[in-house]
């Protein structure tokens, strides 16, 4: 009985040693993974604020293209309606206009080289002294507007 109670003590310390051994082990392996997961979580979360504050500023970025790109098209627009830009516009067809006359009609070329010139003159001469500066400024009608009316007039009673 005696050799009973010694194999039965070697194997309650052997057992407790092997607990004992699995135990601390299963302890060190439950805190290693604590460890990790706590390291995965703090990666996960300073991800988290980075694409948290890189989307933010994308956003602003956003806001501040929109913004611009509405200021562009309103100067667009503002730009179209400018006065010189229409009276450029008109200019330009007209001149279409004057160079298809020219290359179409034989008698229109001379004629209008000379109201040219005379246009020319005219402008040259409301540029300098102090009755055109009146004229220019207070005048509301454009001598070729009275030209027109009159070739109105003549028309009429011709």
């Amino acid at each position: 009985m005696q050799e009973f109670l010694i194999g039965l003590g070697i194997g309650l310390v052997v057992a407790a040693i092997a607990s004992l051994y699995l135990s601390t082990r299963i302890g060190r392996v439950k805190k290693e993974k604590e460890e990790e997961i706590a390291r995965f979580k703090d990666m996960l979360s300073a991800r988290m604020e980075l694409e948290s504050e890189g989307l933010k500023k994308v956003r602003e970025e956003n806001e501040e293209l929109k913004k611009a790109n509405e200021n562009l098209r309103v100067s667009l627009m503002a730009m179209r309606e400018k006065p010189g830009r229409k009276e450029a516009q008109k200019l330009q067809i007209m001149q279409k206009a004057v160079d298809r006359l020219m290359l179409n009609s034989p008698g229109f070329a001379t004629a209008w080289q000379v109201a040219m010139h005379d246009s020319e003159e005219e402008f040259q001469k409301m540029y300098s002294g102090i009755v055109p500066f009146i004229k220019r400024h207070i005048s509301g009608r454009s001598e070729a507007q009275l030209v027109d009316a009159r070739e109105g007039d003549e028309d009429i009673s011709g």
